[in-house]
């Protein structure tokens, strides 16, 4: 099993009440290890019935609750990017760890600037909650007043059940939010992946672009980054695609400003799948981004670049066959 890293908040609420929460999204869950953004200082809990453990299976819902924002980026006036979009990181709790859906919650002044007692006993009162599980390092509420220690001891005066998680660690090292990101952001993916348990990915709708691969003969799909992810170096990457049918395709991903066919400054993600034909505009695609080639450069022209693309496929097949 692939950990999780750092924090994990895990909820159950009885099925019963899912429809007093329609301003949210109730999910399933049954473990709370899950990737980076949700872990850290990103909640969830898990609520458990104490009246007999076989029968609470049968009356709660597991779900996971975060935020859709890095809280530093309000509470510190300090622009954080998030490793992946909302939707991205539902996806992958979805996928990888097994939940259905995830519970955001928009965090903005008022949630900020609330009390952590408040902040507990909203998701008591409001989910029912029987047991929270927080990560070492977790807090909440106004100025992060509410630590593991306070929230377990305020658990234990509410009959809630808590559990305070230890640190994640690898080779010795706390593995962290902090630390994945300044991996991305350095195209080092194979130890982006290992710390994450999982491959840093982007998922998005594919748009249409200028198709001037189809006319080179290597055809690409366009992504882009959703506005506040970070973006990986730029960079030509040995990826891997995963269609909406459920194939998956090797691929040579290209992140960055296409600066031999393209002046504007704007970051796309174009991946030239190999051995696929078809359309696939207006479909959702997953690109998992697995090793760093080459840096993006400028060609002195069309064929130059096209010559290149197919040296990167080549090298992306020797990768993925080592690999």
């Amino acid at each position: 099993m692939n950990y999780t890293r750092n924090a994990r908040l895990v909820w159950h609420t009885y099925s019963g009440h899912a429809r007093h929460f329609s301003n949210y999204r109730i999910c399933k869950f049954v473990r709370a290890e899950f990737s980076a953004e949700v872990a850290g200082r990103l909640p969830a809990f898990l609520y458990q019935l104490e009246d007999g453990f076989l029968y609470s299976l049968r009356r709660v819902t597991p779900a996971v609750l975060t935020f859709d924002t890095h809280p530093d980026t309000l509470v510190k006036g300090v622009e954080v990017p998030l490793i992946n979009s909302p939707e991205g990181r539902a996806e992958i709790i979805r996928r990888v760890f097994g939940i259905d859906s995830v519970i955001f919650i928009h965090f903005n002044r008022a949630v900020m600037q609330m009390p952590w007692q408040d902040f507990m006993g909203s998701l008591v009162n409001e989910l029912h909650a029987v047991h929270v599980v927080v990560g070492y390092d977790f807090s909440c509420g106004y100025r992060g007043e509410g630590k593991a220690l306070k929230i377990a001891g305020w658990c234990s005066e509410h009959g809630i059940g808590c559990d305070i998680m230890d640190a994640v660690k690898l080779d010795g090292d706390v593995v962290s939010s902090t630390r994945i990101r300044k991996l991305i952001a350095d195209g080092d993916m194979e130890e982006a992946n290992r710390l994450l348990g999982h491959p840093h990915c982007l998922v998005d709708t594919v748009h249409y672009g200028f198709q001037l691969g189809g006319k080179l003969g290597t055809p690409t799909i366009n992504m882009r980054f959703a506005e506040g992810v970070l973006v990986p170096r730029h960079g030509v990457y040995a990826a891997k695609v995963f269609l909406d049918n459920g194939a998956e395709h090797m691929a040579v991903t290209n992140v960055g400003v296409r600066p031999t066919v393209s002046g504007s400054d704007r970051v796309s993600v174009e991946s030239y799948i190999l051995d696929f034909e078809g359309d696939l505009y207006d479909h959702t695609v997953r690109v998992e981004f697995h090793h760093f080639i080459r840096d993006e450069r400028k060609f002195s022209g069309v064929d130059e670049l096209k010559a290149q693309i197919l040296r990167d496929a080549e090298t992306t097949r020797e990768y993925f066959a080592k690999a």
